[in-house]
């Protein structure tokens, strides 16, 4: 059988932050986000739903390409959508913040973190 299924956020955290251990996995999430919310930002401003479909692609597009080319694995968003999305935000957040890499350090060590 497979491995036992995460049951909350705060344990999913660190194993988020280990899927996504190379700099530049984390960088093209920063930019596929980015500009997925500015896209949506501009739906709602310019009331252009093509453009929620564009940021799901560029969202999606950016951090699936580099699980493919960069990180060589399988994105977290098959198994666990709706922690994986939060976790997107959540590591954004803290890029922009300049926390992350506190937090990287604890997932290393097999620590939780402090869930900024």
């Amino acid at each position: 059988m497979g491995e036992e299924r995460i049951r909350s956020y705060r344990a999913f955290w660190p194993f988020y932050l280990r899927e996504h251990s190379r700099a530049a996995t984390r960088a093209f999430h920063f930019v596929g986000t980015s500009l997925a919310v500015v896209l949506v930002a501009l739906a709602a401003v310019f009331g252009e739903p093509w453009l929620l479909l564009g940021a799901l692609i560029v969202g999606y597009g950016f951090a699936w390409l580099s699980h493919m080319a960069i990180e060589h694995n399988r994105p977290a968003t098959f198994r666990y959508p709706l922690w994986s999305l939060i976790g997107d935000f959540h590591m954004c957040a803290l890029i922009w913040l300049g926390r992350l890499d506190a937090e990287l350090a604890c997932a290393n060590e097999g620590r939780p973190g402090g869930l900024h």
